[in-house]
């Protein structure tokens, strides 16, 4: 293919808002983009003095450059990101943000509701609270709704068969209804003042406490308004603690940018009805030479136009920094989702406190990352003058093997650069030794599985393959490296804990029959170490996911008859497994779906 000629393409480019698509000679996407100005902003690409070397090695790629043009930048905003989405072209500032923000689930639909954490599909006969920005706020939610409210959080299967008050109820965090302890409409006025405060009323829920407080101490019930005092003192508590009175319930993010020596971080402080929930931050994939615009710029273009649950964007949008392209991307916003996003970046009062402490987090987890970076570098060259070698060790894969007594052998291959542990690029391989128990043969076919696909997909070799074991696993991954004729494009090395066993005491294993101790203080050691430990970790997460698979799965799915529908009603009545293979035949036949026949072979299926 002949090189491309920019001259003649922006020739024939068009001078209206679009989006342009710039690829390599082999067909792959290198850069999305999106403009007012289709020709003017392509022409930027082209100039002799560029400064960007980012740029200047984006273009030297450049093989063929498609456009899109639309009826405005607003439009060309929304197509670029849902290409960029769909993509991931390598140029871009891309957001790695894959999971889905967590609510507080009420089932109303229930006659004793439950409140318990949600992520995903909303269901019917449910009402939701949040977005949350973390698990971790979520849980702290639930625990001063089951505190203060005592709102039962036990499954319908538990509570269905219980026959006395379980620990939650002796603690004082649920007021057993599971055996009739408290009325319906003692129960109901429970949750209603626990949605009421969950959704940001807690004046009302406050107010209508002190009246009922109020109202037993005129009874002379000072039991009753003792629990109702402290019920009045936790929750002002809490909102001396997590309010900011504003006078409004204020939906709004402040989105605070950090920059330094290359790295990016983005702090998102969540703000509903007036009330912090807690606050995420995001690390950006960028090239480091990007400018804090371009930045934030993309951040908040992914962010808020992506696949994302209405309630999740606010109204209101703090920034720490001045937005040149704020006009398209809050019409993009309205276009989106139905209503104005308003995006603010000089403001006073509380949301510029809101917007200090965003940029303060977002400081501080910058600190934190770059302080990270220089110990793993450290630890990079350390180890990069143990080995000796002339090529720098810039990408370490380890593997390990996790089973129990042979049992469903998972092995896993975690990744570390020297930015750290790069999580998207971990895997599991579920492997099946000829015999149980074969550490030998099942690190053959994981290392085998793995490179025979980095080298049909031509993705990246690691610099140091590093096999949690001795002497012998480091030789078998030695020699399917070199039947793939790898050998010369990486370092194999095993890592075993030596005859004492003591942590900072292993012994590294290379090919070439050396075997070094570097001592309980080189820091070259600490590194592989920390890779080491990842790997067994992951590995063992993986293990035991598949062999909990199987054994929930075991005990039912070999019964003819059984599918997924009665399968569900038998362990839904019986609350569990064991209780399920302790039941009569005639208890058996009680499940909905499940006749007399049907629940004898049950029964004979669990007792032969």
């Amino acid at each position: 293919m002949s090189a491309f000629d920019s001259a003649h393409f922006l020739q024939h480019c068009a001078r209206k808002p679009g989006v342009y698509r710039m690829y390599d000679k082999a067909g792959a996407v290198l850069y999305v983009g999106k403009a007012r100005n289709l020709q003017a902003r392509l022409s930027s690409y082209f100039q002799k003095n560029v400064s960007s070397v980012k740029t200047r090695a984006l273009v030297a790629r450049i093989a063929e450059v498609q456009t899109t043009v639309t009826g405005s930048e607003a439009e060309a905003l929304l197509l670029e990101q849902s290409l960029i989405k769909s993509l991931r072209p390598p140029y871009n500032i891309l957001l790695r943000d894959d999971k889905s923000y967590p609510y507080i689930r009420i089932t109303t639909a229930d006659r004793f509701p439950r409140v318990t954490f949600h992520r995903g599909t909303r269901r019917a006969g449910s009402q939701y609270f949040g977005p949350y920005p973390s698990g971790g706020a979520v849980r702290e939610a639930i625990a001063l709704v089951e505190k203060v409210f005592r709102v039962r959080n036990c499954r319908d299967s538990f509570f269905r068969n219980r026959t006395r008050p379980c620990l939650q109820h002796q603690i004082n965090r649920c007021t057993a209804p599971c055996v009739g302890l408290v009325s319906d409409e003692d129960y109901g006025r429970q949750v209603k003042m626990a949605m009421d405060f969950l959704d940001g009323r807690s004046r009302q829920v406050t107010e209508q406490l002190s009246a009922e407080m109020e109202a037993a101490s005129q009874a002379l019930e000072f039991e009753r308004a003792a629990m109702l005092r402290d019920q009045l003192a936790a929750i002002q508590a809490v909102q001396q603690k997590q309010y900011a009175e504003t006078g409004q319930g204020n939906d709004l993010d402040a989105v605070a940018l950090g920059t330094r020596h290359g790295l990016a971080v983005v702090e998102v402080l969540m703000i509903r009805h007036g009330r912090i929930l807690g606050h995420r931050t995001f690390r950006p994939d960028t090239r480091g030479e990007e400018d804090r615009n371009e930045i934030l710029e993309a951040f908040l273009a992914q962010y808020y136009l992506g696949e994302r649950d209405d309630a999740v964007i606010p109204q209101e949008i703090l920034l720490s920094d001045e937005l040149p392209g704020a006009q398209a991307l809050q019409q993009a916003l309205q276009q989106q989702w139905g209503r104005k996003v308003r995006l603010a970046w000089r403001v006073r009062g509380d949301r510029a406190a809101w917007l200090e402490m965003a940029a303060t987090n977002a400081s501080q987890s910058l600190d934190a990352d770059l302080a990270a970076r220089e110990h793993l570098e450290a630890r990079f060259m350390a180890l990069e003058q143990l080995l000796e070698r002339d090529q720098p060790v810039r990408w370490i894969e380890c593997f390990d093997i996790s089973h129990t007594q042979g049992e469903k052998a998972v092995a896993s291959c975690v990744v570390f650069d020297q930015q750290g542990a790069r999580k998207s690029d971990y895997r599991h391989f579920n492997v099946s030794p000829t015999a149980a128990g074969d550490d030998y043969e099942a690190l053959e076919e994981a290392v085998t599985r793995r490179y025979q696909r980095v080298v049909k997909e031509q993705g990246r070799l690691p610099d140091l393959l590093l096999i949690d074991g001795g002497k012998g696993q480091m030789q078998r991954a030695w020699e399917v490296i070199c039947s793939l004729q790898l050998e010369s494009q990486m370092l194999v090395m095993g890592i075993g804990k030596g005859p004492s066993r003591r942590p900072g005491l292993e012994v590294l294993y290379l090919p070439d029959g050396r075997e070094l101790v570097p001592g309980p203080a080189h820091a070259g050691l600490h590194l592989l170490q920390q890779v080491r430990d990842e790997a067994h970790r992951f590995a063992l997460t993986g293990h035991r996911a598949r062999r909990g698979k199987t054994r929930r799965q075991s005990g039912l799915d070999e019964i003819p008859g059984i599918g997924p529908k009665r399968r569900k009603a038998l362990l839904t009545h019986f609350g569990g497994l064991k209780q399920l293979r302790n039941a009569s035949v005639s208890e058996l036949a009680r499940v909905p779906g499940i006749n007399v026949q049907m629940a004898e072979t049950l029964y004979h299926w669990f007792h032969e």
